[in-house]
């Protein structure tokens, strides 16, 4: 007989607490291939601590309570230290004393989380370790170290490896990577250590609600993370504008810069005679695959920008851009080229002078409202002519290998052309008389990516949109050894009835999200071209600096994009107005590959299925062994099969007692249940008797009985969720 579990007889709370951070972390560490370690991983680590501390000194302090009130108070305690810990590592510029959490709080962590989902979404691995990140990853990882912390200290062993396994297995079920040999090694390990800690302390008495609880908060907390979440809806915008977009500055092909439905982005107004193009982030480094933002020196943007990158003898063109942003979320604000100050910002954000952009680890550019004051040069053809490109240190080397059609076209159109603004000024002429703009070829022909061999075949197909010519051209220039890098950003806003103040307000929508290339010249910096086919207004200067001082037609370059006489193309034009009908995401464009999905639903439902697929094996073992006469092993399988089936199950049981009752309450056979008695008996009392005969039979008619007693949700939830597992 088996007594219950008493407070002296219970496992200490150091031993699963310190078992359930191991097996969080090991769980965690799979991450790191898919997300670049910094903030994030100090945060799981403080969080994990935080939750075993929290679990360890309550229970220690509590441990003479019955276990069900131990665990509640246990859990309402470790929850007041996560939520002031979380605030603290997550939004403690918002918090009261750092610490206790506000309304505000609340709100910086849904925004951060939207902008996380965005950059899971649409993001390469190793994604970079942002704040977004870091909050993400910090709330999934505090529930992951609650529900490991309470599955440990209730035993429930087999939970536990299951939990902890899926959770581990996810980046690389989601991402498709190679497997991670090392985690499965150590995985198997932290599933031994789990199993002795169950071994030795499990009671044989069977936790029903424990296992059901568990199972139903495990599985509902891994279908949320696999499945929900990247479908949550975005909160809406203030002032009634419509769905809050989140932006991300990651150059892929038809996800970061696929046009949604048209929502109002930001509105602006300028002294300038047209509105600017506004930058959100400019991309450098081209691993072969992908453009990424650059990374370099940042200051408070209280401090400006620094000195300007061209020469006293070009004309420079000053203006004042006022911005209100009403209906995106992201840590990068949209600022006109070139920006030397910025007035109505709160603290946290900070310029990077290389590119003029503006960024955050703290703050969103949802409801911000600034005043920008923007310089750009305005130089002569003369001028522009007479500088060559170049400069060292200012973007990474091209990238290797790349296709010769690139390299071969570049020298073939610019053959012509004597100086290095010719050479662009008749790449940009080709892209734009040549090809044609297309929402749907990229995806018709298989190159909507950012690769070189996408840009390969984009050139022979001549077929794309913004991404594609401004890919292309950066890469051909590349080969002309060129200093390029692209922007993503907004194309100029069109103008509305509104005005504040005297000035006409311009509003800019979420379908103006564009990229464009600019190539480095000396004395001059960094000149805009556009080549997308369509769009916008190409560079092209005038001699003599003629009268670009206005920043109108003859001072392209004074909006920091290829010129600042706004265009119809955008919103209209012969070949984009039917592609922009279905540019959210409903024409070719949304198609979902359903094989990724189909493997991804596959893994889980393997996963989720595997305790059924033991216990079956488990079945299967014993009725061959009670084949053979094994009575003990016949007479575990019914004791099993009750505590899958949920029926009363008591350790002071005797054999017969509990045959007595399965027959009486339950309609079991009662001769085939004196059958198994009989032989348990013989094995248990007579020493060297006879282990019995067949005993399968009995066995199976049993086990039948027993099931047809029971409903069959009771039966189903006996087959997926088996507590006899639990048992040893």
């Amino acid at each position: 007989m088996t007594e219950p579990v008493s407070a002296t007889s219970r496992p200490g709370v150091v031993g699963p607490g310190m078992l359930a951070v191991v097996a969080t972390l090991v769980a965690m560490w799979p991450y790191t291939a898919v997300i670049a370690p910094g903030g994030w991983t100090f945060a799981i680590v403080v969080i994990v601590a935080t939750v075993a501390a929290a679990g360890m000194v309550a229970r220690r302090l509590l441990r003479g309570l019955q276990d069900g009130i131990r665990s509640l108070l246990a859990l309402l305690l470790q929850l007041v230290a996560l939520t002031l810990a979380l605030t603290s590592l997550l939004a403690g510029e918002t918090a009261e004393f750092g610490l206790v959490p506000t309304a505000a709080s609340v709100e910086l962590t849904g925004l951060r989380l939207q902008r996380a989902v965005d950059e899971i979404s649409n993001g390469v691995a190793p994604i970079d370790s942002t704040v977004s990140m870091t909050t993400a990853m910090g709330l999934a990882f505090a529930l992951v170290a609650l529900l490991v912390d309470h599955l440990l200290a209730h035993r429930l062993v087999v939970l536990t490896v299951l939990f902890t396994s899926v959770v581990g297995a996810v980046p690389m079920l989601l991402t498709f990577g190679s497997v991670n040999l090392v985690w499965f090694v150590l995985q198997a390990v932290m599933i031994l250590i789990v199993l002795r800690f169950g071994a030795r302390h499990d009671p044989d008495a069977v936790r029903h609600s424990p296992l059901v609880a568990a199972g139903l908060i495990g599985a509902t907390a891994i279908a949320a993370t696999v499945f929900v979440s990247p479908a949550l809806p975005l909160s809406e915008a203030g002032g009634g504008n419509g769905r809050l977009s989140t932006i991300n500055a990651d150059l892929r092909l038809g996800d970061d810069l696929r046009r949604p439905d048209e929502t109002r982005a930001l509105t602006l107004v300028t002294s300038a005679a047209a509105p600017p193009y506004l930058r959100l982030a400019t991309l450098s480094r081209f691993d072969g695959e992908v453009w990424r933002p650059d990374r370099s020196d940042r200051n408070p943007v209280e401090d400006g920008f620094g000195d300007r990158p061209w020469r006293d003898d070009i004309e420079t063109v000053e203006h004042e851009v006022s911005i209100r942003v009403v209906g995106i979320s992201s840590s990068r604000l949209p600022v006109p080229y070139a920006a030397e100050a910025i007035s109505g910002l709160p603290r946290g954000w900070q310029a990077m002078p290389l590119n003029r952009t503006v960024v955050s680890a703290t703050q969103d550019a949802a409801g911000a409202d600034y005043t920008v004051q923007m310089a750009t040069p305005a130089p002569s053809l003369e001028q522009i002519r007479a500088s060559s490109t170049g400069g060292s240190g200012l973007v990474a080397a091209p990238a290797d290998d790349l296709p010769e059609i690139i390299g071969d076209l570049a020298r073939e159109v610019t053959a012509g052309a004597d100086t290095d603004y010719d050479r662009l000024l008749a790449l940009q002429d080709w892209f734009r008389s040549e090809f044609e703009y297309s929402l749907d070829a990229p995806v018709e022909d298989g190159f909507d990516g950012t690769g070189a061999d996408a840009v390969a075949t984009f050139l022979d197909v001549r077929s794309g949109y913004c991404i594609h010519f401004a890919g292309a051209f950066a890469l051909m220039a590349q080969t002309l050894d060129m200093p390029v890098r692209i922007v993503v950003g907004y194309l100029p806003g069109t103008s509305t009835d509104e005005k504040r103040g005297e000035q006409r307000v311009y509003s800019v929508t979420s379908d103006k999200l564009h990229s464009w290339p600019e190539v480095y010249f000396r004395g001059v910096g960094w000149v805009p071209f556009e080549p997308t086919a369509t769009l916008g207004t190409p560079t092209d200067f005038t001699s003599d600096a003629g009268a670009g001082g206005d920043g109108g037609e003859a001072a392209p370059t004074a909006s920091a994009a290829p010129t600042a006489v706004p265009s119809t193309a955008p919103t209209g034009g012969p070949d984009r107005s039917d592609e922009d009908a279905g540019a959210g995401g409903d024409g070719a464009l949304g198609q979902l590959d359903p094989t990724p999905v189909a493997l991804i639903v596959a893994g889980a439902l393997v996963v989720l299925l595997l305790p059924a697929l033991v216990r079956a094996v488990r079945r299967m073992l014993r009725i061959r062994r009670a084949a053979a006469g094994d009575a003990i092993a016949a007479w575990r399988e019914v004791s099993d099969t009750m505590a899958d089936l949920r029926l009363p199950l008591h350790a002071s049981e005797t054999a017969r007692t509990r045959a007595q009752s399965l027959a009486a309450a339950h309609g079991a056979d009662a001769g085939a249940l004196r059958e198994l008695v009989t032989a348990v008996e013989r094995r248990s009392y007579a020493e060297g008797g006879p282990a019995g005969g067949e005993l399968d039979a009995s066995l199976r008619r049993v086990l039948r009985d027993l099931e047809a007693g029971v409903s069959g949700r009771r039966r189903l939830l006996a087959r997926l969720l088996p507590a006899s597992l639990l048992r040893r």
